[in-house]
């Protein structure tokens, strides 16, 4: 069986240091991870830095991020091949735009997917996340009342999921 190397990209305003709490929570549950620095800017601008992170490890590659990182990996999972996507307080539309939805690529997407989302999140209305979650194909999603884009308060929920998402793709943890 192949070994599993999960990829996270990091919040708009975040580097790949603010995703320390995510890598070694992953690591301590016997999980490989790191964390990849994106470039500022436009989402579709970093796919190609985070692609050449998620290059080959001798391992299945899994990709997910926060935010912005989650965003910029889903671009990638709908170009490219990878074992599985995970997205963290995926941002489906701007604050106070729900008409503006990020979904035009996740028909694309032929990996299985899981979603952490704070119900509250003012960048997911939560209805219309689960609205669209369908478009996936293979994706489950998992929301946490009274919490918003942020998944620190709930971490440990979330790093258990992501643990048991990856143990189920049929790919070694470590």
């Amino acid at each position: 069986m192949l070994r599993a190397v999960v990829i996270l990209g990091h919040g708009a305003s975040g580097t790949a240091a603010s995703m320390r709490p995510h890598v070694e929570g992953l690591r301590a549950r016997g999980v490989e991870a790191e964390a990849v620095d994106l470039p500022k800017g436009r989402a579709e601008r970093a796919v190609a830095t985070f692609a050449a992170a998620a290059r080959p490890h001798g391992a299945a590659v899994v990709v997910g991020g926060h935010s912005y990182g989650g965003r910029v990996a889903s671009m990638l999972a709908a170009e490219q091949p990878v074992a599985g996507l995970v997205l963290l307080s995926y941002p489906l539309h701007r604050p106070g735009h729900p008409e503006d939805l990020r979904t035009e690529h996740w028909h694309r997407i032929g990996c299985p997917v899981l979603l952490l989302s704070g119900e509250s999140d003012p960048f997911a209305r939560i209805d219309l996340l689960r609205a669209a979650v369908p478009l996936l194909g293979n994706a489950r999603l998992v929301t946490y009342p009274r919490t918003g884009h942020g998944l620190s308060a709930v971490l440990d929920d979330a790093l258990d999921h992501i643990t048991d998402f990856v143990a189920n793709l049929g790919v070694r943890a470590e």
